[in-house]
């Protein structure tokens, strides 16, 4: 069933068009989706859709004692040592598995045996730099989409979510995201908006698309990859899920990442946080 958010997205531009205005693609700002409506290309109005929380008897206001942490380690595939490193630490973590690497299959069957979740980190056009050898690109279309999502799952066995590698140019292409969505609603996989670029159309992209879906809402954990500064960031992971509720982080096989996880992560349930799957964060 389309969710509350993209039901309230399409009215919105049935609105606008019935008074011959138009509306912006949605932007994602923080934890909300903002809509511009225009008039004879005047901005006319700004609307600001804040996330939903179903009213149940497990949905309750924000506490510590409710606070959820989903920790998603990305780029896996190249480097073995690095799995297994991540696989001795004992947590329920996240693995998301690049599918272009030598051990990509092997760390991915691995991980789900050992009851990690698996995704496949999804490599994407990125505004500037280098290009992925393969990555979605500006002007694919749907079969061509489609084509190589089954060839990168098809190499990361088990997955049951994706997110964005790199991507800062992809995730901003509504056209392209419009391509992508529904080929992962027909496989029934979760989507994860790294949030590479402020300028991300995909979580919004994916919640029209009846995607589950959910976005990073807390800085990465390790631009600056030393133990001291990873142990801040984690810090700060965990604040975001006793002030948010849930958190959703993401971080890399650094040694000084598995370091840090492996001083802290014994610390989340003395503080009052679970550790969970990105899967039990996706809306």
């Amino acid at each position: 069933m389309p969710s509350i958010e993209a039901r309230l997205i399409r009215n919105i531009g049935a609105i606008a068009t019935r008074n011959r205005m138009t509306q912006d693609s949605p932007m994602q700002t923080g934890n909300s989706v903002r809509i511009l409506v225009r008039s004879g290309g005047a901005v006319t109005h700004e609307i600001e859709i804040e996330p939903l929380v179903e009213s149940t008897s497990s949905a309750q206001v924000p506490s510590r004692s409710g606070a959820r942490l989903a920790i998603v380690l990305d780029d896996l595939g190249a480097d073995r040592a690095a799995a297994d490193s991540i696989f001795a630490l004992g947590f329920p973590l996240t693995i998301s598995v690049l599918p272009n690497h030598e051990y990509s299959a092997e760390i991915a069957e691995e991980g789900h045996r050992r009851g990690f979740e698996v995704m496949l980190h999804l490599p994407m056009q990125a505004a500037a730099g280098r290009p992925e050898p393969e990555e979605l690109h500006a002007g694919m279309n749907q079969t061509e989409v489609a084509a190589m999502l089954r060839e990168f799952l098809d190499r990361v066995p088990d997955a049951v979510g994706v997110n964005n590698h790199q991507g800062s140019q992809a995730t901003a292409d509504s056209r392209l995201m419009g391509e992508l969505m529904p080929i992962l609603q027909e496989r029934q996989l979760f989507f994860v908006d790294s949030r590479t670029t402020a300028a991300t159309v995909a979580f919004v992209a994916a919640k029209q698309a009846g995607v589950p879906a959910a976005f990073r809402n807390v800085p990465f954990l390790d631009d600056a990859p030393q133990v001291a500064a990873v142990r801040k960031q984690l810090q700060g992971a965990f604040r975001g899920a006793q002030e948010k509720g849930e958190a959703l982080a993401i971080g890399h096989p650094h040694p000084a990442t598995i370091q840090a996880l492996r001083e802290l992560l014994p610390k989340a349930q003395p503080q009052g946080i679970q550790l969970v799957f990105a899967s039990d964060l996706v809306h």
